[in-house]
């Protein structure tokens, strides 16, 4: 069972509608990314908050709908935030699968895709350099660094040195083109691991408290 959301209360200061309805953004705990746009009532909210999983109010079918409960995709909630005139709720979820009906991640998957949006950037290489590891590709410069450990690390260390050599001495461009090949090469070292950005994320927000 999910473990029920402990956060500030919320309940009192939404706004509902004229139907009792409540935007709802669901958004990505980990990446940031906006998953899907939906709508909650009193209900929905307080079967969120008990139970931990999103719930929402289909507006079709005029009852609740407990998001993943066909297709497994549930998504627990991390955090309910409300915004400032109280008339929406953002959700920041970790989904267990896709969240769009169509199996794509985020509900949000036409229009202008590119250039990625910077947030989008590291996970999406998070993404790729895990495929690269479960399907293994003959030929990928990631594979190769997977399977030798102790190259990664040695990688590392250069493109570190590369980085701060650029800084010292070379154009904005060069130091940003180095600092791409730290971030690569960091997150295959972690991948090596199995480990992610997260757990440095999480050291880097419990250290700014």
């Amino acid at each position: 069972m999910s473990t029920p959301i402990h956060a500030e209360p919320i309940d009192e200061q939404v706004s509902y509608d004229e139907r009792g309805l409540v935007p709802c953004v669901v958004q990505s705990w980990s990446t940031g990314e906006v998953l899907t746009l939906a709508y909650m009532n009193a209900a929905a909210l307080a079967r969120t908050r008990a139970t931990g999983e999103l719930h929402l109010y289909s507006r079709s079918r005029e009852d609740l709908w407990h998001k993943g409960e066909t297709s497994g995709n549930i998504q627990v909630v991390k955090a309910l935030r409300l915004d400032c005139d109280g008339d929406t709720l953002l959700a920041l979820v970790e989904p267990a699968g896709p969240a769009c009906h169509t199996g794509e991640r985020t509900c949000f998957h036409r229009g202008e895709l590119v250039p990625a949006a910077p947030h989008e950037v590291l996970p999406q290489l998070e993404r790729t350099i895990s495929d690269r590891a479960r399907t293994r590709p003959p030929g990928s410069y990631t594979v190769e660094l997977l399977d030798d450990p102790q190259r990664v690390g040695v990688k590392m260390m250069e493109e570190a040195e590369e980085a701060a050599r650029a800084a010292r001495e070379e154009s904005a461009q060069r130091l940003d083109e180095e600092a791409a090949d730290v971030l690569y090469h960091l997150l295959v070292l972690l991948r090596s691991r199995d480990r992610g950005l997260r757990g440095a994320e999480q050291v880097l927000d419990e250290r700014r408290r």
